[in-house]
């Protein structure tokens, strides 16, 4: 998705439309990238954040139950008491709220923390009885935060982002050892367009097996809704024949 700089408005008209697209390719979980409701306008927070994560909440279950398909429903910029949020909800085909996740690690490149405040807790849920997990764009740098996230059970990590241009190769490389080190699918979404300080994103949004291989990449710098089908039963064969989470040695990590 392109997402327009502090355009909530267009932005929520476009998520409609490309949430449309998806619903006649027959999808059963959608992804939206990170920030998209009014991208990194983090000086107009005070005017543009969404306050409580009303509007975004209720959009996203309309959508949801109106469709009946599952929702991973990237990030937005919210308002929570005094302070600005990266927030993630995630909606199931009923239009239930599943997760909402607030993110951890924020990215001081983009002076993200000089705006916004931090999460505290894990995301994890379930969408038709699959057991998943989800992160926010800089979150995948720390691999002991997706370790922790998937140790229970979880098969597919879902990953949004406003990843730039210029760190595109580290994104994929860093996103297939996720996938190879935790034997899950990863689903990361990031953003096209251009920021507000001349960033370039090229989305570059990809779908990687357990064993790290790319199912789908999509062509850099182009919007739209692109589909692909994850084989579930493979992760049990392949957590049993390497089983890395029963032969953790948590007692020596610290």
């Amino acid at each position: 998705m392109d997402v327009k700089y502090a355009q909530a408005d267009a932005n929520y008209e476009r998520v409609t439309q490309l949430v449309e697209m998806a619903v006649a390719a027959k999808t059963d979980v959608i992804v939206l990238p990170e920030m998209w409701n009014v991208g990194y306008a983090l000086d107009k927070l005070d005017v543009l954040a969404d306050k409580g994560g009303i509007r975004t909440k209720a959009f996203l279950a309309d959508l949801a139950r109106r469709f009946h398909v599952n929702i991973v429903g990237g990030s937005v910029a919210t308002a929570k008491e005094s302070s600005y949020y990266n927030t993630s909800y995630v909606f199931n085909r009923d239009g239930e709220i599943c997760s909402e996740y607030d993110k951890v690690h924020l990215f001081g490149l983009m002076h993200e923390d000089k705006w916004i405040t931090a999460g505290t807790k894990q995301n994890k849920f379930a969408l038709d009885g699959i057991l998943a997990a989800g992160v926010i764009c800089y979150d995948i740098r720390f691999p002991e935060w997706e370790r922790t996230l998937m140790s229970e059970g979880a098969e597919i990590l879902f990953v949004s982002a406003q990843w730039p241009v210029e760190r595109i190769e580290q994104w994929e490389v860093m996103l297939r050892a996720r996938a190879i080190e935790n034997q899950a699918f990863v689903v990361a979404v990031n953003r096209i367009g251009e920021g507000p300080a001349g960033e370039h994103f090229s989305g570059h949004s990809l779908v990687i097996d357990p064993l790290g291989n790319l199912l789908l990449r999509v062509p850099d710098d182009k919007e739209g809704c692109f589909n692909v089908d994850l084989n579930l039963a493979s992760i049990e064969k392949i957590r049993g024949e390497i089983p890395v989470f029963s032969d953790r040695k948590t007692n020596l990590y610290h």
